[in-house]
Order: structure tokens, then sequence, then C-alpha cells
């Protein structure tokens, strides 16, 4: 069974919230090591349509957001668990999130 990689972009505020989230599900244990993590700052945009009701800003306006890319190796068996604890610490109806399969090369 092979490990992920979950990417998720996260406003400032709640970056260590949501780190510690998947870290207690089970994310970023690198060999003896845990809460391993790489979070690096960006501007992410999103465009609320009907029926959007954003964490910020507005629906129906162009939204430029400070937001860090926040990475993590994941364990197989517990990536589902740790995309929900995500999901349910990110303050965004919709968090943007990729999970990538590693290969061991």
């Amino acid at each position: 069974m092979a490990d992920y990689k979950i990417v998720v972009f996260v406003p400032n505020e709640n970056l260590d919230a949501v780190r510690a989230a998947m870290a207690e599900a089970g994310a970023g244990v690198i060999g003896n090591y845990t809460y391993c993590s790489f979070a690096s700052p960006g501007t992410g945009t999103f465009l609320g349509g009907e029926g959007a009701d954003p964490a910020v800003g507005a629906a129906g306006r162009l939204e430029r957001v400070p937001e860090w890319r926040l990475e993590m190796v994941v364990p197989a068996e517990v990536a589902e668990v740790v995309v929900a604890a995500m999901k349910a610490a990110h303050p965004y109806e919709e968090p943007a999130y990729d999970v990538y399969e590693l290969v061991d090369i």
C-alpha cells in the first residue's frame, strides 16, 4: 500500500490548527519524527458562485487571500481520516487540496 502526500491551501490564521488536526490524525510521520510538514506562502483566489457562503469576502466577487501551501506525508491506512480531519479544521466551505501517491525509489 502506497503512502501519500496531502497538499492543502490554508489562510494564515488557520495554518497551525489545520496542521495540528492533520498531525493528530496521523499525517506528518517521517521515521522517528512527527508533525513533519512544509509550508510556503502564496495568494489564493476564488469567486464564490450563487449559493456560496465564503469564509472570507463575499459571493460574486473575486477574492485574493494570503494563504499557505501546507504539505504533509500520510500513511495510506489513515489517508481518509487525515483528509476528514483537515476538512473539519479548515475554515473554507470547499478547501482546495491535492492527494499525491508517493513512489519509493
